[in-house]
């Protein structure tokens, strides 16, 4: 093509010759929790961003970094499929889920479209998001504090309900000695029993709550504790009169079975889901009808593009998708094209409500009135980022920022998983 030509052209960059050059991350804290943020570079000057899931390390990306150097970025289903032997369930799928949006960003900027194009277009213009709220004693401060949260705008809330409201309250627990310190032990292993003092302490919680916020918001309900299932379908049953969004994660994801009891059980949304990889860790509970809303992370489950896949599935199956996430404005925004390509998407989790710095972590789409309007700008769409303040939150146990990674460069395996 001659030059007088391309000029007329608005080219992005030459996407068959883009390379990926290197991988590089920054550990923040504080945003809001502890995260690092991936930077992909390529050969012809543009940076792809993601994010390694809150309370991850960073290693589960770095180790990727020799499987990524000199592929196309545009290639991402293909590179993909390359590393996602390398993710796993929770915090492991952090590194090829946070890889997986850069990749997109990537490709987006390369071919000069939104993140969200890339996905087949979108359903949605706006993004409705849901502000989380962490656990507080008294029920007033909780409500007050939701209260807040829905004045600024939210639709969606979400609070704090279970066994930690209880530990100081006599006879509303039955657990065996050390049981309140114990955070390893497996729901149906840990021997900790709601009494029905318990559950009318609960209720009354959330009683008052709902009084405050009224009943013209959506309110879900979240951390219940480490209790069986006989406990949880108690509790479930107790807050019906609410009319809850939705009682979420009650027990072990990995027991299809006890999800399918308790969701037969309660006549309140169950909803699981934001510690599986991939669409195949979904498919048990999807297939089995045991849950009624999919609360996947896509900093867990795969990125954007595997998690669009398990909406789409959950769809046929008459099941809701909402995203869980505590991340900076980068996942965010990752979140939001994927949010508005699926059809069947409910709200997205913002964590960081309380963060008065969040939105000022890059430039671009901010949170108004409850929702992120869906960016048009090529890739993500999230602006620059705000290096000054990154280097002002980095986390002061490996305050890294983007250094080189040449030690990475070597790192490789045997990788075929067939013979």
């Amino acid at each position: 093509m001659s030059a007088i030509t391309e000029e007329h052209v608005p080219t992005a960059s030459r996407p068959s010759d883009l390379r990926i050059t290197d991988l590089r991350v920054a550990n923040v804290a504080g945003v809001p929790f502890r995260s690092s943020i991936i930077r992909i570079d390529t050969n012809q000057g543009l940076s792809g961003y993601g994010e390694v899931r809150d309370q991850a390390s960073a290693t589960y990306a770095l180790v990727l970094k020799s499987r990524l150097v000199g592929e196309n970025p545009c290639n991402v289903g293909k590179i993909f499929r390359k590393i996602k032997q390398f993710g796993h369930h929770g915090r492991q799928g952090g590194g090829v889920s946070g890889v997986e949006m850069a990749l997109t960003d990537l490709a987006g900027k390369a071919y000069g479209v939104p993140a969200y194009a890339l996905l087949g277009g979108r359903f949605r213009d706006e993004v409705r998001c849901y502000a989380d709220t962490p656990a507080v004693a008294d029920p007033h401060e909780m409500g007050a504090r939701l209260l807040e949260r829905k004045r600024r705008g939210f639709t969606m809330l979400k609070m704090d309900v279970g066994i930690d409201l209880l530990w100081d309250v006599p006879g509303a627990l039955i657990a065996p000695p050390g049981a309140r310190a114990d955070v390893t032990t497996m729901h149906p292993f840990t021997g900790i029993q709601v009494t029905a003092k318990g559950v009318d302490h609960l209720v009354s919680y959330v009683d008052i709550v709902r009084s405050v916020v009224g009943y013209d918001v959506a309110l879900a309900a979240d951390h219940f504790g480490h209790i069986a299932l006989d406990s949880g379908i108690r509790i479930g049953r107790a807050l019906e009169p609410f009319t809850l969004a939705w009682i979420e994660d009650l027990i072990p994801w990995q027991l299809t079975g006890q999800w399918r009891r308790l969701t037969e059980a309660v006549a309140v949304p169950t909803c699981t889901g934001e510690d599986i990889y991939l669409v195949e860790g979904f498919r048990p509970l999807l297939d089995a009808d045991a849950i009624r809303i999919v609360h996947p992370d896509p900093a867990t489950a795969g990125g954007i593009a595997e998690t669009k896949r398990l909406g789409d599935y959950a769809q046929e199956r008459g099941i809701p998708m909402a995203l869980h996430l505590a991340a900076s404005p980068i996942a965010t925004m990752a979140c939001v094209h994927l949010a508005a390509a699926t059809e069947n998407f409910l709200a997205l989790e913002h964590h960081a409500a309380d963060v008065a710095f969040w939105s000022d972590l890059v430039t671009g789409p901010l949170i108004r009135n409850g929702h992120i309007t869906v960016p048009d700008t090529p890739g993500l769409g999230f602006g620059d980022l705000n290096e000054d303040l990154l280097r002002h939150h980095l986390d002061p146990r490996d305050p890294v920022f983007f250094a080189e990674t040449t030690h990475w460069d070597a790192e490789s395996s045997h990788d075929r998983l067939w013979s």
